[in-house]
């Protein structure tokens, strides 16, 4: 399936490195992908359009920046600072913990201790927000407190993966849409990412409710089978797991007190194993998520609609067609949660 060759992601570009300097902050490649940026407090102010501008940009083509800071930061600064990017307003669709500080409608508080936040969240590669058209733009990871054992996020490159795929695999992709299990919204299983322009894998490996293949020469429409849907999400599974020694995906281990954002259609992610764990294997984890408004409408080619209900028959006959909760299962052993 896979290419015999490795693939990188692109480097920092020059001039946008310039910005960051100019504007008296420090921006440093991660390996194999992501960047660092120190000396930029978030709990200031924005930053000049430009330098802001050449963040996201550089969030577009390696995937994610992380603030490190020595520092505790506000949750009003973190919200605020996730507001830099993309649609520029919150868009909040999960449950608030009652730990939430304050009660935050916006912040999503995510732990390995049910008294301090919700357990178990999003082990199977995914990208948030799958089930609106516009997908969140970007996402924001604050790491209120970090295990003292591990417990992080490995976040792959949808782009370079893609160009990892064999040609006939690449040709094969790009005829596949997916249905979200809980909204019906219709989504390309390729698409051209709106700032890097690179082509992009794009599948939720625990929210989706059936595929559909617009078969060669336009002669219409099936649903992959149950059999098919399986191999289709083993095959994607193991694709972005191959990032991790191809240099197209990493596991970053947080330090407390990081602020992570992500271009939400640029890298897939999930949760480390270890972040499972309980807190007296682990340590205490809390983490805090927010997502933002999206920008850009992930349409699907060939003239599919944008949205198929999902909870009525299927349309297109025999094939997986499951509403609701985690979608299909394409694998009974594996740990699925939302």
């Amino acid at each position: 399936m896979l290419k015999q060759v490795m693939h990188s992601v692109p480097p920092i570009d020059p001039h946008r490195l310039a910005i960051i300097q100019a504007y008296g902050a420090k921006l440093r490649e991660l390996q194999p992908l992501g960047a660092t940026v120190s000396d930029l407090d978030l709990e200031a102010t924005a930053p000049p359009a430009k330098v802001v501008e050449a963040l996201e940009q550089t969030m577009a083509e390696r995937g994610f920046i992380v603030f490190e800071r020595d520092t505790p930061l506000s949750v009003d600064a973190f919200l605020r600072a996730s507001c830099w990017w993309g649609g520029k307003t919150l868009h909040s669709t999960h449950s608030v913990h009652p730990a939430t500080p304050h009660g935050n409608p916006h912040v999503f508080r995510l732990s390995n201790d049910s008294r301090e936040g919700i357990l178990g969240v999003g082990p199977q590669w995914h990208n948030d927000g799958s089930f609106n058209a516009d997908t969140f733009s970007h996402a924001g990871y604050h790491m209120v407190r970090a295990p003292e054992r591990g417990g992080g996020t490995l976040f792959a490159h949808q782009g370079v993966a893609f160009a990892a795929l064999a040609p006939q695999q690449q040709r094969y992709w790009r005829r596949l849409s997916s249905v979200n299990a809980t909204s019906g919204i219709v989504h390309p299983l390729v698409h051209r990412h709106p700032r890097s322009g690179c082509l992009s894998v794009w599948l939720h490996l625990g929210m989706t409710g059936g595929v559909i293949e617009a078969l060669p020469d336009g002669e219409g429409f099936r649903l992959l089978s149950a059999a098919e849907l399986t191999q289709l999400c083993r095959q994607y599974s193991a694709l972005l797991d191959a990032g991790l020694q191809s240099g197209y995906a990493i596991e970053y281990e947080y330090a407390s007190n990081d602020c992570l954002f992500i271009d939400n259609l640029a890298v897939a992610h999930r949760a480390a194993p270890a972040a499972h764990k309980s807190a007296s294997e682990q340590g205490l984890r809390i983490m805090h998520r927010s997502t933002v408004r999206g920008v850009s409408v992930l349409k699907p080619d060939f003239g599919l609609p944008m949205h198929l209900d999902i909870y009525a028959p299927s349309p297109l006959g025999a094939g997986v067609w499951q509403a609701g909760g985690l979608g299909f299962r394409w694998d009974e052993q594996a740990r699925m949660q939302n």
